[in-house]
């Protein structure tokens, strides 16, 4: 498979620009807080897995990584210009939602082949109520066919800051947070098969999204 090119030096800026302000947006409004952001592995390909409760988990678990993050956007969204072309120019990777999309799997595949951190949201779309809702199956798919390591990671709050049914936000007296887990081997991970490797990420996710509730002081 042919290695992904690397941004350029315009990519990275933007992408270090958009993620100093967002920092600085979320620590004021949100007063958003990060644990275990350590455990993300420093170098090397490695898939971030997390559950969906808003337009805030990405921009939220983007700041809250010690490295560049790719990510999955729906493919509409790119033919919104000047909006798709920013969306590239953050890392962002073209998705067909709710079909099966080869080429963004190759993609995905191919950027964590290079060396490259992802971030996924196996429920597909976000949560109509902030509870978790099922992985698709395409998930452990592209685990299966990485070999890398996976990261569970929870976000807690951007439902309510942020809920679906809502065009804006909600900008006064709501907290968000972002937790990550220990990095599981792809090996231990696939040792019961593509189901056991959801079902665990599901309790993995739930039990570190329950360790946000009340959000620690």
């Amino acid at each position: 498979m042919t290695p992904p090119p690397d941004p350029g030096p315009l990519q990275r800026l933007i992408y270090r620009l958009a993620r100093a302000t967002v920092a600085l947006l979320t620590s004021i409004v949100y007063r958003a807080r990060a644990f275990g952001a350590h455990r993300v592995p420093a170098r090397g390909g490695v898939l971030l897995v997390a559950n969906h409760q808003s337009h805030l988990d990405g921009p939220l678990i983007g700041i809250a990584a010690h490295r560049p993050l790719w990510f999955v956007a729906r493919v509409g969204l790119f033919s919104f210009k000047p909006f798709g072309w920013l969306l590239a120019a953050l890392n962002s990777i073209p998705i067909r939602q709710g079909e099966s999309d080869a080429a963004a799997i190759r993609a995905l595949i191919a950027r964590l082949d290079a060396g490259g951190a992802v971030l996924i949201f196996p429920e597909g779309s976000r949560t109509p109520d902030g509870s978790l809702q099922p992985f698709s199956r395409g998930t452990a798919l592209l685990i299966k066919r990485t070999g890398c390591p996976v990261v569970p990671v929870a976000v807690e709050g951007c439902f309510d800051a942020w809920p679906r049914s809502r065009l804006l936000p909600r900008l006064w007296r709501r907290r968000v947070a972002v937790a990550f887990g220990e990095p599981i081997g792809h090996d231990e991970l696939m040792r019961d098969g593509p189901d056991g490797a959801l079902t665990r990420l599901a309790e993995e996710i739930e039990s570190l999204r329950r360790g946000l509730v009340p959000f620690p002081r």
